[in-house]
């Protein structure tokens, strides 16, 4: 193995402090054996740089401020560490871990750092497109254009973040990937317009009674976007063990919830089951929310179902072959015995005084609890209770909701290692409930591409803009995409209609259409609430989603098997191609077929981006050779743009 190559620039007095030099020079390099990447560390400019063989840099950041000119150099079998000798003591270590001659990843790791240290590297965003990181309620596509300020890094509620993963992939072909214990702050587009900095600290909502942290980053570089992307998924993100049943792909799933909120009995739940029968539909029923005596309970509200499993014999009687029933991890105070009885028996998430009372949207101010999952004990009683539910009523599975760890008290003291809370508690939820087969859905994520289920889009609204509504069905989709979540459950048809707002016809149709083309189509509002044209069209579309099925299953099969996504952005069939790269309104499935639906209120037109391939158009049978534009392209009411690559 060649040796670690040290470029000299500048010569100083060397001294050898503690088997280490003091810095002879002010620019360190990393290289590699097969790769052609190089890694320089500049001490005088704190800079990283990383350039790939083309020349061009690919990562470019400027390091902490602690980082001492004069830090002591040390080689490692990996690469190389500097050590704050003289101010804080604090060591950064560049290692190499995977050197390839199409791939090459390092990372970049603080341990031990004290808790009274705070390290601040900024990115620089090279004025290129980024792609990834956290699920927002305003999902801008490309990511480059978010803004954060301070903003703790994890699956939380707040700005519909609930899946939190820290990964961050460019378009010149290299990612950044943040350990998910490291207790990150991002900064982005705040005080340094153009930059993305990493701020690491010893404060909530992680934790802060230790005596130090550790950070640890990763960068991937390949050739272009796509092939660093499938590094990561290889070394780092994983890929799903398995994907949701066929099921849940071929026919709707039709949920209680937009439609009727939390008014639903044995009555409403079979009427609505007749009326979606009796207007041409078929599929997957599920019951959300209000159904128990109260939250927690996991008993059926016997004044609202006096025998469920005659409601759900019934409702299979219609023709729904499978059913089922959302859930939550939390119980709320006053719903007894079940408090009582977890409360006396530790199996609720408390804080370092004993506190257990949090809040979520359906309680007030400290008047509810999150089930402590960290506990095995506790994971065992709670799957035991899921159990029973299915046992007493008939019902095939579950709807996973919440999961997030900001619902759990502030400084929660969970059971396993200090340095992973608060988010420790979101996997040890995601992992319980993923056993209950594959009908299963969650909503939340972090470090758990692995798990073989459907990953739901937190709730839309029903608008046509940025603010968590139409836009932001695609750009949503794509980013659970290139975050390792290939099996994406799009939210419910026209959004939820919250504010007594629900969608318009014209948005109705359009949100279905813009869903075709994703893995699955989820109803609650109904076409025939509008008119007999939107029953049409609706019909329409769920046969032609029909008919995508057997792509959608060919693509889960990949997916699980090499860990490529199901609907990747359009520039996934050429990383190259700098218009693709900035579509946010247009979507692939697999790489050949392109999905290009009207977002926009009234328009009847719109212009679709092909890019390089033959392409033919799914409506009108016409072939294009991209890269290219059709322009002011005609897309009545009924229609839904789409084109399929000639191979």
């Amino acid at each position: 193995m060649l040796p670690i190559l040290l470029s000299s620039y500048f010569v100083l007095v060397a001294l050898r402090p503690m088997g280490g030099v003091y810095a002879q020079t002010t620019e360190y390099s990393l290289t590699f054996n097969e790769a052609s990447t190089v890694v320089n560390v500049n001490l005088q400019t704190r800079e990283l740089r990383v350039v790939q063989s083309s020349g061009q840099v690919v990562q470019q950041i400027r390091l902490s401020a602690n980082l001492d000119p004069a830090a002591v150099y040390t080689e490692t079998a990996a690469g190389f560490t500097l050590t704050n000798a003289a101010t804080d003591g604090t060591v950064l270590e560049l290692a190499r871990e995977v050197d390839t001659n199409a791939y090459s990843q390092f990372a970049v790791i603080r341990n031990e750092v004290p808790s009274s240290v705070i390290n601040v590297d900024c990115v620089n965003l090279l004025a290129t497109n980024w792609y990834g990181g956290p699920q927002q309620k305003h999902q801008y596509w490309p990511v480059q254009k978010l803004r954060f300020n301070r903003y703790s890094m994890l699956s939380k509620e707040a700005n519909n973040s609930a899946v939190g993963d820290r990964y961050w992939l460019n378009a010149y072909g290299s990612f950044l990937y943040v350990d998910p214990w490291t207790p990150l702050f991002v900064d982005q587009n705040y005080g340094q317009p153009g930059f993305m900095c990493f701020e690491t600290r010893a404060a909530l909502p992680y934790d802060t009674h230790g005596t130090s942290y550790d950070v640890r980053y990763t960068i991937g570089v390949a050739a272009d976007a796509r092939a660093a992307h499938m590094g990561a998924i290889e070394r780092i993100l994983g890929k799903p063990t398995g994907h949701p049943a066929e099921s849940m792909v071929m026919e709707p799933i039709w949920s209680t919830w937009a439609r009727y909120k939390r008014d639903i009995n044995d009555a409403i739940v079979r009427q609505f089951a007749g009326e979606i029968v009796s207007n041409g539909f078929r599929g997957q029923y599920e019951l959300d929310d209000d159904w128990e005596w109260c939250y927690g309970a996991l008993t059926f509200n016997q004044t609202k179902f006096p025998n469920i499993r005659n409601t759900i014999t019934a409702i299979r009687q219609l023709g729904f072959a499978r059913t089922t029933l959302w859930i939550h991890p939390f119980i709320n105070k006053g719903c007894e015995p079940w408090y009582s009885e977890a409360r006396r028996r530790g199996y609720l998430v408390a804080d370092h005084t004993g506190n257990t009372d949090t809040e979520w949207w359906n309680s007030v101010r400290g008047q509810a609890a999150y089930v402590d999952f960290s506990k095995a004990e506790v994971r065992e009683w709670f799957s035991a209770r899921l159990q029973a539910i299915l046992d007493e009523s008939g019902i095939d599975s579950f709807k996973f909701d919440a999961g997030e760890s900001s619902w759990t008290p502030p400084d929660p003291l969970l059971n396993g290692p200090a340095n992973r809370r608060p988010s420790q508690i979101v996997g040890d939820y995601l992992r319980t409930v993923a056993r209950f087969g594959d009908l299963v859905e969650v909503r939340s994520a972090l470090g758990t591409q692995d798990l073989p289920v459907f990953v739901r889009m937190i709730d839309k609204d029903s608008n046509w803009g940025w603010n968590n509504g139409l836009p932001t069905l695609i750009t949503t989709l794509l980013q659970l995409n290139m975050v390792g979540y290939p099996l994406v459950l799009p939210d419910m048809v026209g959004g939820n209609g919250y504010d007594d707002s629900p969608p318009s016809k014209e948005m109705f149709i359009r949100w279905l259409q813009a869903n075709v083309f994703m893995p699955s189509i989820q109803y609650s509002f109904v076409p025939w609430d509008f008119d007999a044209e939107t029953v049409q069209i609706a019909l329409a579309m769920t046969e032609l989603h029909r008919r995508m099925a057997p792509a959608i299953m060919e693509r889960f099969a990949l997916a699980v098997s090499d860990g490529l996504p199901v609907n990747p952005p359009l520039w996934w069939v050429d990383p190259s191609d700098q218009t693709a790269q900035q579509i946010y309104d247009q979507y692939l499935l697999g790489d050949d077929i392109i999905a290009a639906p009207v977002i926009v209120e009234n328009a009847r037109a719109r212009d679709i981006y092909l890019p390089r391939g033959s392409w033919t158009d799914g409506n009108s049978g016409e072939l294009h050779t991209g890269p290219k534009w059709l322009r002011n392209y005609p897309v009545p009411l009924a229609m839904v743009p789409y084109f399929t690559r000639k191979v």
